[in-house]
């Protein structure tokens, strides 16, 4: 079965402003999210793909647009099926001002039970992610063999619930994964399993280096809905 190279969309506008954009239209990549995109190419050289798709959303299509300029002919197909989660109502507040609302205790600590209001279950979220890579793996697999790799360019939420897919964890156990703007995760799906072979890798070692404003429970944070902003 085919190898899955999953992108997160670059550090978008809504990230630095700490808005949780979802669905939201006119959300593009801010300065540095143009710059992690526009070294994607150099970072999948030698990688060949055969089709990349994107969620519809426009953060993720300025992502790619880099890597389909440097490699004219690559096929390039949008799937709803790896959208943002539909955050409802919560679409467009500020994270800090969600912090305190019951709900996100329950995105926090049993994120299977969480549902947006006016939006969708997180376990919806990830039942469809889940089907659209079963699919293009049937495809890809169909139209190039067994050893394709494809690229999935989508949102923090939707990886982090694919890999905890590949790795046989509890959807309530997906908040302990992190995946950073711009950062690649790779699947390589077989007959029997598949293998987690990246996570939220982006070349970059800055996000450890510790933070001069970070408290002393820093390292409990949260997990940020919809990914977070990445390292500053």
């Amino acid at each position: 079965m085919p190898t899955l190279i999953l992108v997160r969309h670059g550090r978008s506008t809504a990230n630095t402003s700490g808005v949780l954009a979802g669905r939201m239209p006119g959300v593009a990549l801010d300065e540095r999210g143009s710059a992690q995109a526009a070294a994607l190419p150099a970072r999948l050289a030698g990688v060949p793909l055969t089709a990349a798709v994107s969620s519809p959303l426009q953060r993720c299509r300025e992502t790619l647009r880099p890597l389909l300029a440097a490699r004219p002919g690559l096929p390039l197909y949008a799937e709803d099926r790896i959208s943002e989660c539909d955050y409802g109502d919560w679409s467009g507040r500020k994270l800090a001002e969600l912090a305190d609302q019951p709900l996100m205790e329950v995105v926090q600590r049993h994120p299977s039970a969480a549902a947006f209001p006016g939006g969708e279950s997180m376990r919806a979220m990830q039942a469809r992610a889940v089907d659209a890579v079963r699919d293009w793996n049937a495809r890809t697999e169909e139209a190039h063999g067994a050893e394709a790799a494809y690229l999935m360019c989508s949102h923090g939420d939707i990886i982090k619930s694919l890999v905890a897919d590949a790795l046989g964890m509890h959807l309530d156990l997906f908040q302990r994964i992190s995946v950073e703007p711009c950062s690649v995760t790779v699947i390589r799906y077989t007959r029997l399993r598949p293998y987690l072979v990246r996570l939220g890798d982006t070349g970059d070692f800055g996000g450890l280096v510790p933070r001069e404003d970070a408290g002393p429970v820093d390292g409990e944070r949260d997990a940020a809905v919809g990914g977070g902003a990445g390292a500053p």
